[in-house]
């Protein structure tokens, strides 16, 4: 009787999805905490058949060419710069990864971050908690309405679509920009206008970031087109942290040339740029978009149902099309 596969799995998945696995795969856990090395994910995959990965795990040539007995590599997640894609074409290994089911809690913590950046709400809460609140003040923690302004959204994928449906009951204005302009039943439908990038830069009085990571679109927002934002405006990022210079950018908020950022990811995840931490206009969050119970179990199942797939032989219901590069 043929041995049941063995299934590798770099981290603790959250609820119950690895019970999928009973009886058609033997599992393989890896419990060490924090970023994992290419050692590290070597170590853990090696000898397997699949693996459920995570995007903190360096999925590499090397990592690749040391488990050579892998059939499919099924990423927790939806973008893919973790893992190196040719080098699994080159080796016949199917990629999947987690496509549509994180769409929706990313573009809510999007939310989160333009309300929070907006009125100020995680400094306003130190200053309760340090005692500093004594009484109400015509001028205090001021921060920005919505009302009237322009929402800028770079990236109209999945994400930036679902941004862009709730910014209604706001009253923004919608402006957009991508490579390829939307159709125009689509711009209609969410009453977006599509801009050049720097003409939206220098038209919006927020801008939120929901394009891949990829060599032409690293420091997109650079030192010079930081400077095209207004000083009253806010800058969100919930995609790649690498999109922006984050050096350029704490300048920017230190100096009064930027109201206010909010972050959910960083150009050197976890570290980040020297003084950003101290900027009172910085929000801050620990890679959060897709952080909530029903999302996360959701991505764990899908990974586990197409590892599951291949390699008892069937195909996967999400795998990675090959000109797909990343989106979070």
């Amino acid at each position: 009787m043929n041995a049941l596969p063995l299934v590798a799995v770099t981290s603790p998945l959250p609820g119950s999805p690895l019970a999928m696995f009973e009886g058609r795969a033997r599992v393989r856990v890896f419990r060490a905490t924090g970023q994992r090395s290419e050692s590290q994910v070597i170590r853990c995959l090696r000898g397997a058949q699949g693996a459920l990965t995570l995007l903190t795990d360096p999925v590499s040539e090397r990592v690749i060419a040391a488990c050579p007995s892998l059939k499919v590599i099924s990423n927790v997640a939806v973008g893919l710069d973790n893992v190196d894609l040719a080098a699994c074409a080159r080796r016949g290994i199917v990629v999947t990864h987690t496509p549509d089911v994180l769409t929706e809690s990313c573009a809510d913590l999007t939310w989160a971050l333009l309300l929070g950046a907006a009125r100020r709400v995680v400094e306003s809460d130190r200053f309760v908690r340090e005692g500093k609140f004594k009484g109400w003040r015509l001028d205090l923690l001021l921060g920005t309405d919505f009302r009237g302004k322009t929402l800028g959204i770079v990236g109209m994928g999945r994400i930036g679509r679902a941004v862009a449906r709730r910014a209604a009951p706001f009253g923004l204005r919608l402006v957009y920009t991508q490579r390829t302009r939307l159709p125009e039943s689509v711009e209609s439908a969410l009453d977006a206008r599509f801009l050049a990038l720097d003409d939206l830069l220098r038209a919006s009085d927020i801008v939120t970031l929901h394009c891949p990571l990829a060599p032409a679109t690293r420091h997109l927002l650079n030192r010079e087109r930081l400077r095209m934002l207004k000083p009253s405006a806010i800058l969100i990022n919930t995609a790649r942290g690498p999109l922006v210079d984050e050096e350029a950018l704490v300048e920017a908020l230190a100096s009064g040339a930027l109201f206010a950022a909010g972050l959910d990811v960083f150009e050197w995840e976890p570290k980040l740029a020297p003084g950003l931490k101290d900027l009172p206009n910085a929000l801050l969050l620990p890679h959060l978009g897709s952080a909530s119970h029903e999302t996360r179990e959701e991505m764990a199942r899908m990974a586990v149902a197409d590892c599951l797939a291949v390699v008892e032989g069937r195909a996967p219901e999400h795998p990675v099309p090959s000109e797909v590069k990343s989106e979070k």
